[in-house]
């Protein structure tokens, strides 16, 4: 068996990816509609039960998801800050929200890439990354 040292702790290596981060919304509908306005795709819509469905939606390139929840009492709407959307061409993806009706924070640019601030209709912040 593998074993990686990291920050004085033991982790098994079986574990692979981050595969869906959870996304508090208050309205799930609303929400699937903004991403998938701004290039998201739908991987799956299941009903959960009367209240939620399962809603979870992906970039087109793969990779990790994102699931809309309305279930988690420590999670509210809006609390969700951090998300990092990698791409290649920020100016791009600035004019397409924007097109969108997407407010877009100003390009910060630092040693390690090009940064842009959005927020759904919620509140929580996802960044545009460029390296």
């Amino acid at each position: 068996m593998t074993y990686i040292a990291y920050n004085r702790n033991v982790i098994k290596k079986n574990m692979k990816a981050i595969e869906v981060v959870s996304i508090p919304v208050s309205d799930q509908q609303r929400s699937k509609a903004f991403y998938l306005s701004i290039g998201f795709v739908l991987v799956l819509e299941a009903p959960m039960d009367e209240k939620a469905n399962w809603i979870q939606l992906g970039l087109p390139n793969g990779g990790a998801s994102i699931t809309l929840v309305t279930w988690f009492p420590k999670m509210p709407p809006g609390s969700f800050q951090g998300l990092v959307i990698a791409t290649d061409d920020i100016a791009k993806d600035r004019e397409f929200l924007s097109t969108k009706g997407v407010a877009v924070g100003l390009t910060d640019e630092t040693p390690w890439g090009k940064f842009a601030q959005i927020t759904d209709p919620d509140g929580n912040g996802l960044t545009l990354h460029q390296k």
